[in-house]
């Protein structure tokens, strides 16, 4: 293999997939990423046997060839060198680098070890933009759990409602689901929140569109020359749907900075109760308050324009990860007594819905 590529393009390709590579494997080869060149380009990869990620690049391409190297040591030697040509070049599995003031070679393992992704055969392919899914995900991903005593909670759920494609994640503690618009086929199938924190990752600012396609076991993300591969979980979702209420005793509807702020001041007083802060609508105020025995007590309050009454006790961590994820200036706090749901919408962001169960008090 001998090739010539800009460091500006190998540092950007390496940083969406090394991050896969996994250094705590059994497997050695794990740790490595995965040097190709493919009808004049050249592919770099990395896997972790669950999620596989291929970012391409072009490159002057002289002699095909292909071979494994240290993620972590490519990625950080790579991104170290100045704005240039690299003069890459194997010979007996060691890969030479070469600029004009540096020359490095890096001890390599055959390619013909490293794991591949099964294709996707007879399975279902649909498109949307970037940018909704991105938006998408970043509001439902922060709920999944990272307790895998209940794998299929560790995942989020996309699924057809209603005529529109959704995405849904929850923790049994918080809910949150976005609806991504409307699609016609029907979709049932749930991706690891690992793997959809990577797509997070590799889908930029200028991207237009993101191809998707998926069967009973895996799905494939398309974003440009970049393709994320990742094993399904298996299971069955459960019908989150039947938790949200539609009627509300209560309903507060407030600023959003203004929400976030007094929910901000008042957990700094909530770290000895883990976290619990109890939220009053009344009056046309909604206010918080939070007691710490050792360090003393918090009440801080936001005009608001409140129907009904009421009290219910939060986590305020998951309070605050809520309403950052709205995009809305606006944001209703709807809930029924001290022991059900409680629900953050917007009139202003009205395709997402965060739900979060009350502590008891």
């Amino acid at each position: 293999m001998k090739l010539q590529v800009t460091q500006e393009n190998l540092s950007r390709a390496l940083g969406s997939v090394a991050r896969v590579a996994s250094t705590r494997n059994t497997l050695p080869i794990l740790s490595n990423v995965l040097l190709k060149t493919t009808d004049n380009r050249l592919s770099i990869a990395a896997t972790n046997l669950d999620i596989a990620i291929t970012h391409q690049i072009g490159g002057k391409i002289t002699k095909t060839g292909a071979i494994t190297v240290p993620a972590r040591l490519m990625q950080d030697f790579v991104t170290s060198l100045p704005d240039n040509v690299l003069d890459l070049e194997l010979k007996d599995n060691k890969l030479s680098i070469s600029t004009d003031k540096y020359h490095s070679t890096i001890n390599g393992i055959s390619s013909d070890d490293f794991p591949i992704m099964p294709a996707i055969k007879g399975g279902s392919t649909w498109k949307i933009p970037a940018g909704e899914l991105k938006r998408g995900l970043q509001k439902v991903v922060l709920a999944a759990s990272s307790d895998d005593v209940r794998p299929v909670l560790t995942g989020v759920y996309f699924h057809d409602l209603a005529g529109e494609a959704a995405i849904a994640a929850t923790d049994s503690y918080r809910l949150a689901e976005h609806k991504l618009g409307k699609h016609k086929s029907k979709l049932n199938f749930l991706v690891p929140a690992s793997a959809a924190s990577d797509l997070l990752r590799i889908i930029g600012d200028n991207s237009d569109e993101i191809t998707i396609t998926h069967d009973d076991q895996q799905v494939m993300f398309k974003v440009g020359d970049i393709t994320l591969v990742a094993r399904l979980i298996e299971g069955n979702y459960p019908d989150y749907r039947k938790l949200i209420p539609t009627k509300f005793a209560t309903v507060a509807r407030l600023a959003r900075a203004d929400f976030i702020n007094i929910a901000k001041v008042s957990s700094l007083f909530a770290r000895e109760s883990a976290g619990s802060i109890t939220i009053n609508a009344v009056s046309q105020k909604v206010s918080i308050n939070a007691i710490a025995s050792q360090l003393g007590e918090n009440m801080a309050e936001a005009d608001a324009e409140v129907k009904g009454s009421g009290e219910v006790t939060l986590n305020s961590r998951y309070l605050i990860e809520a309403l950052n994820a709205f995009s809305g200036e606006q944001i209703d706090f709807c809930f029924n007594g001290k022991l059900e749901p409680c629900i953050l919408r917007s009139s202003d962001d009205n395709n997402y819905t965060h739900l979060v169960m009350p502590l008891r008090s």
